[in-house]
Formats: C-alpha cells, sequence, structure tokens
C-alpha cells in the first residue's frame, strides 16, 4: 500500500511538537556551575611531599608532557657511625597541558601516590605557553582533590594497614610486658 502524501510532514511536525513540549536541559554554564561525575578529569594536581622524583610518571607518559628536573643532597647518617645517604630532591616538575591527553597513565604508575585528578577544567590560557604549569600551580590544584569514596563496609581493610595495626599491637605488648616486670621488681 502506498503512503498518504504528506504523512511523513506529519510525523515530523509531531516529533517538533512533542519536542517543544518537553522541559529544555541547556544549562546556563557560566552562571550556573555544571554538576560533575565524582571521578571527572579536570586537570592534574602535585601533591609535592610525596614526590620522590622516580620519574616514572615522565617516562610512561606517551606524550611526553611532563617535565621533571631534579639534584642530588647528602642526608647525614640517621645514627652515630651510619653512612650518608643521598636523595633526589624536586627542583622543577611541570606538565604541559597542551601537549597532554588525559589519559591518567602518570597517576596510574605513580608509587607514591604524589598526583592526583582534580575536578576543576577552567584553566583556559590566552596563549598557548601559559598552559605549561609549573609545581607552585599543580600544588594549587591539589586542594581541589575530592576526598576518596568511602570503603565498601564489607571489604577487607588495606594490607598496609593490617601490618600497622599489628606493628601497633606488638609495641603496646612489649611495652605492657615491660611495664608488668618492672612493677615486679
Amino acid at each position: 500500500m502506498p503512503p498518504i502524501p504528506g504523512s511523513g510532514l506529519a510525523k515530523g511536525l509531531a516529533v517538533t511538537l512533542r519536542t517543544m513540549t518537553k522541559k529544555t536541559v541547556t544549562e546556563q554554564y557560566p552562571d550556573a556551575q555544571p554538576e560533575l561525575p565524582p571521578r571527572t578529569r579536570g586537570v592534574i594536581g602535585l601533591f609535592e611531599e610525596n614526590c620522590t622524583v622516580c620519574m616514572l610518571c615522565a617516562r610512561e607518559c606517551p606524550d611526553w608532557c611532563i617535565y621533571i628536573d631534579s639534584h642530588k643532597e647528602t642526608v647525614p647518617p640517621a645514627v652515630e657511625g651510619g653512612r650518608e645517604r643521598s636523595r633526589n630532591v624536586l627542583d622543577r616538575f611541570a606538565i604541559d597541558f597542551s601537549l597532554c591527553m588525559y589519559c591518567g597513565i602518570c597517576i596510574e604508575v605513580c608509587p607514591f601516590d604524589a598526583l592526583f585528578w582534580s575536578p576543576e577544567f577552567e584553566y583556559a590560557e590566552t596563549d598557548i605557553h601559559e598552559l605549561t604549569h609549573e609545581r607552585d600551580k599543580l600544588r594549587e590544584w591539589m586542594w581541589t582533590v575530592p576526598a576518596p569514596p568511602a570503603l565498601d563496609p564489607a571489604a577487607e581493610d588495606p594490607k598496609e594497614l593490617v601490618t600497622a595495626r599489628k606493628a601497633a599491637e606488638k609495641l603496646a605488648a612489649a611495652a605492657a610486658a615491660a611495664e608488668a616486670k618492672g612493677e615486679e621488681s
């Protein structure tokens, strides 16, 4: 059976009328901030105290947009008669966000939790050279990083926490034993 002439037009107008009666979902961005998902990838924040200058983030970055400079510093021995140790000191940590593809590899490979995703996305610049953020700017982004989600109540405790708890219990038991021995004497 051939289609009725004008049925396509009627269907199109019906779709238009249905759409016109629905509430709009447009958000007026500068005036109203968008509701972002919890794991939004905005900008990378640096927790400088945890950075050991291991260079894993810079080596694993597929875009080579992380720049790290450091120097070695000699640390005096912790105990008398011990040997001096050397440690890396961070001089420069910069990320060029004009090159970054926001893959998150640098954050995943960091063994010391020095890099985190911040949901901040308003860091546009008029000059592309200003998109290279140095460590002071990356440190500022760190304060916008949301707290991690709560652990599942049925989940096992992390191994680090279990180990620390066992060590604390051993120390407490040793201190109690020493105290009991001191009272007996």
